[in-house]
């Protein structure tokens, strides 16, 4: 009788983890090679046309856009590898860029010996904490810990140090890195969570989506990548009215533009080729130019703080490279936007449509039926 109870609660547990779909899918694991080798090509396309002294291209736009091709293919191999590893792995690398991102950001803005206290709690507090309750999918407390209890818990510490210099500028500096750096890109991690559902058109009707998010993630850093290549070749190619020149004197409306749409159009493409998201294919073409916007603004956004700082780029983590929050601000901008239009138009709880439980979960209660069956 216990053979049959151990043979019953395993097949269970192999079905339901099949189920759920751990590890990435065969659709993910193509858009992964897929990027990485166009990331690859381009690389060394502009490798190739470095070396060219013939060339009629500027070397200091070559630089600069393979140092772009450089970075982004080293975040992409970073993300697989964490994808192939474990979930948790992935979402602890998110918590480490974060942590890497605030420190960045913090060195830049110049703070007082009074905030260094709120500081490591900033750090070593609120960053992971963030994080945890991302990794056990607390999707009510993640959502507000920052934007709530730190944005109310900074200013008050700050006071309590009793330094009452620039206060007002002092707490805003700290509230906006802790919001953008470790808040918004936690979304990222968060996709991870997500229980979706899909649109039957022949059926007419919400069913769940079987595939896993890892390629939701994943499409989503592929459309920001793609958005970004594509801004800086517009810019450089068709760019005639710059967006702000005392912000950044390369980024026009032209870029702006013709970047979101033909990474709209990239973002059609990858869902009828390799359907890693549960929109249509129009649906996936409008979050890629939302993305696309977004990324821009993210953009945008940083190069303005860079110049009321004084500095030309955020930090140097790879010798040679921008700083990370220089090649994840449209990162930034995006992900909370991109998770939650994803969660509102595609949330399987408010379709209406069965979940598939998780594997531990299935698990105990599948061994409890059993212990009640033997005694």
């Amino acid at each position: 009788m216990i053979d049959a109870t151990l043979t019953t609660l395993l097949a269970v547990q192999n079905e339901t983890a099949s189920s759920f779909g751990e590890g990435p899918g065969s659709w993910t694991i193509g858009l992964v090679l897929v990027v990485l080798v166009s990331l690859g090509a381009l690389l060394a396309a502009g490798q190739t046309l470095k070396r060219k002294p013939e060339s009629h291209i500027d070397p200091a736009i070559l630089r600069n856009f393979n140092k772009r091709v450089t970075s982004w293919l080293t975040i992409c191999v970073m993300l697989v590898i964490a994808l192939m590893l474990h979930r948790s792995v992935t979402i602890a690398l998110f918590g480490f860029v974060s942590f890497w991102a605030l420190r960045e950001f913090i060195t830049m803005t110049p703070t007082r010996r009074g905030d260094h206290r709120t500081l490591f709690w900033v750090l070593f507090g609120f960053t992971p904490l963030q994080y945890v309750l991302v990794g056990i999918d607390n999707y009510d407390l993640f959502t507000i810990v920052i934007p709530v209890y730190a944005s109310l818990f900074i200013p008050a510490r700050i006071a309590f140090a009793g330094d009452h210099k620039r206060f007002l500028e002092r707490t805003a500096k700290i509230q906006f890195g802790l919001l953008i750096c470790v808040y918004s890109l936690s979304h990222s991690a968060a996709l991870l969570n997500l229980k979706l559902a899909k649109w039957n058109s022949d059926e007419l009707k919400w069913e769940a989506w079987q595939n896993d998010t890892y390629g939701l993630l994943f499409f989503f850093i592929a459309i920001v990548q793609v958005s970004d290549i594509l801004h800086f070749l517009w810019d450089r190619l068709f760019g005639r009215h710059v967006i702000a020149p005392a912000v950044n004197a390369t980024k026009t409306w032209e870029g702006l533009l013709g970047a979101a749409c033909c990474t709209s159009l990239v973002g059609m493409v990858i869902q009828v080729v390799l359907p890693v998201t549960p929109f249509t294919w129009w649906g996936a073409g409008f979050m890629a130019l939302i993305i696309s916007i977004m990324a821009s603004s993210g953009s945008m956004t940083m190069s303005a703080i860079k110049r009321d700082r004084g500095v030309k780029e955020h930090g140097t983590l790879v010798l040679g490279h921008a700083g990370v929050l220089d090649r994840i601000d449209s990162i930034c901008f995006a992900a909370p936007i991109f998770f939650h239009l994803t969660r509102f138009f595609t949330d399987a709880e408010s379709k209406g449509v069965e979940v598939v439980v998780e594997q531990s979960v299935a698990a105990v209660t599948t061994g409890m039926s059993c212990f009640s069956s033997l005694v």
